[in-house]
C-alpha cells in the first residue's frame, strides 16, 4: 500500500488541485483517496489499470468534496437566516490557492477556473483530463467509463460552453 501511495500520490494531488484549486483541500482529498483505495482494494478486479481505478476514485472524491462544500455553504446561509448572527463563522468554498500559478496570472487563472467549475461535472472532468492532465480520449474513456465518442462530445461541449461563459464574462466586465 505504501508503494502504491508513493507511485500515485503526486498524480492524485495534482488532479485534485485542478478540481479545488486549493493546496490544503487537494492534500485532504489526496488523503481521502488513499483511505478509500485501502478500504476498497479488495474490490479492484484488475479489469482496468490500477492508475485508471485510482483516477476514478480521485474524481469521485473531488466531486463529492465540492458538493459537500456547496451544501455546507447553503446550510450556513439557511441557518443564518433563522439564527441571526451566529458565533460560528460560515466556511466558504476555499479561495483560489493554486501553487502552479504565478502571481501576475493568478486573477485571470482564478477567473478561468471559476468558469470551468460552472460546467456540468462530466464536462468539467473530461476537460480537466484532456487539457490539464493531458490524457488521450482513450484514457479518458477508460477513466470515465464512457466511449471515446462520448468523451469527444463532452470535450467539444465543454469547450463551447466555456467559450460562451468567457465571452459573457468579458462582456460583463466592459460595462
Amino acid at each position: 500500500m505504501i508503494e502504491l501511495y508513493h507511485q500515485h500520490a503526486k498524480t492524485v494531488y495534482n488532479l485534485a488541485l485542478q478540481y479545488v484549486q486549493n493546496k490544503e483541500d487537494a492534500e485532504e482529498i489526496t488523503q481521502d483517496v488513499f483511505v478509500k483505495v485501502h478500504e476498497n482494494r479488495h474490490r479492484f478486479k484488475q479489469q482496468s489499470d490500477i492508475k485508471t481505478w485510482i483516477y476514478r476514485i480521485t474524481i469521485n472524491t473531488c466531486l463529492d468534496f465540492i458538493k459537500a462544500r456547496k451544501r455546507q455553504k447553503r446550510f450556513g446561509i439557511f441557518q443564518s437566516l433563522f439564527n441571526g448572527f451566529g458565533n460560528e463563522p460560515l466556511r466558504e468554498l476555499s479561495e483560489f490557492n493554486h501553487p502552479g500559478v504565478i502571481l501576475e496570472h493568478k486573477e485571470a487563472t482564478a477567473k478561468l477556473f471559476r468558469l470551468i467549475n460552472q460546467l456540468p461535472d462530466n464536462q468539467k472532468t473530461a476537460l480537466i483530463l484532456a487539457k490539464i492532465e493531458d490524457k488521450t480520449h482513450k484514457e479518458i474513456a477508460a477513466i470515465m467509463e464512457l466511449s471515446e465518442k462520448a468523451v469527444e462530445s463532452l470535450i467539444v461541449r465543454a469547450k463551447k460552453s466555456l467559450a460562451q461563459k468567457i465571452a459573457a464574462s468579458n462582456e460583463g466586465n466592459e460595462n
